[in-house]
């Protein structure tokens, strides 16, 4: 019998912390696809790629790079769901490989704990880990409860494939990994005009100015009704979806605008479509059900109502 494929899972800070929900559809979806997830234990943050990175290249290096090691001391690659994350990881690990001085810098920090980087593991996305190793046609195969009729827009976001050029993990201009890994589900793609663009939150734009954040995320939700409207709205990373699902809830208090989009993590949807119910992996704890007054799309996704209004809460 073939040994599963395994992987070190690196849940960085925001999925344990915000988005729980995602960590077990992840867990429950590379069991049904026979691919094991080991527990990256002492993991911190990987640290955050634009703005750590930019401050302070040495010291981010080195953190990531003590992450690197507690994957090579286990020989498997890393996976991770958040493209922020995926991003420091992977750039660190090739940069470290490449960058004769720069690891020597690093490994001349680590020494003082008793690691030392190596070069040794891959770092990857969900998105690579299922496409590359478990196939889109075995996916397809797993799904049981197809989301036909379905309108599906996707957020690719920005760190996962870019740059280009060094990552080439996808044509960053025309991507089609990512939707096809979501089609897998029978749910319709929506194309819109600003499929590409930034979710608001990234560099610190977010924590800096929250209606410039805003303005980015409420411009991506008028091009997704230009294009038509969809139910769903479908991220491979947790902070774009924090964006896009607490930002409904903002924009109606910043702007006095209302959007009702279910957000969902790539592995979210793949649950749903796999059979799981939504509490089998805490989907109604996303922060646009808890706190906009409108009913979710549960009907139209052909899922049970499984929440009251806030009004008839009350």
């Amino acid at each position: 019998m073939a040994k599963k494929p395994k992987f070190m899972h690196f849940l960085g800070c925001i999925i344990p912390h915000r988005y729980p929900s995602i960590q077990k559809a992840t867990e429950l979806v590379f069991e049904d696809l026979d691919m094991e997830l080991l527990d990256m234990e002492s993991a911190t943050c990987c640290p955050a790629p634009g703005v750590f990175g930019s401050f302070d290249k040495e010291t981010w290096a080195t953190i990531a790079a003590r992450n690197l090691t507690i994957a090579e001391e286990a020989n498997a690659a890393i996976t991770t769901g958040c493209n922020g994350c995926f991003a420091s990881l992977w750039d660190a690990n090739h940069e470290l490989k490449h960058d004769d001085e720069l690891r020597a810098k690093v490994n001349d920090n680590l020494a003082v704990i008793g690691r030392e980087f190596k070069g040794t593991i891959e770092v990857t996305h969900y998105v690579d880990a299922l496409v590359d190793t478990a196939g889109l046609e075995k996916i397809r195969k797993r799904v049981t409860k197809p989301l036909e009729g379905v309108r599906m827009a996707l957020h690719p976001g920005c760190h996962w494939m870019r740059p280009k050029a060094v990552k080439q993990k996808d044509d960053s201009e025309r991507p089609h990994i990512f939707r096809e890994l979501c089609e897998t589900t029978g749910a319709t793609y929506v194309p819109y005009k600003d499929e590409l663009m930034c979710c608001g939150a990234g560099g610190a734009v977010r924590t800096a100015d929250i209606e410039v954040a805003l303005d980015f995320t409420k411009q991506k939700f008028d091009s997704i009704e230009a294009a038509g409207g969809a139910d769903l709205i479908v991220t491979p990373c947790p902070f774009c979806e924090l964006q896009l699902d607490l930002g409904q809830v903002e924009i109606q208090k910043h702007f006095d605008i209302e959007y009702i989009y279910d957000v969902l993590h790539v592995t979210e949807l793949l649950a749903l479509a796999f059979g799981h119910d939504p509490d089998e992996f805490g989907l109604t704890t996303h922060l646009q059900y808890m706190q906009r007054k409108s009913q979710p799309n549960w009907q139209k996704i052909g899922l049970p109502e499984m929440l009251k209004t806030t009004e008839s809460a009350d």
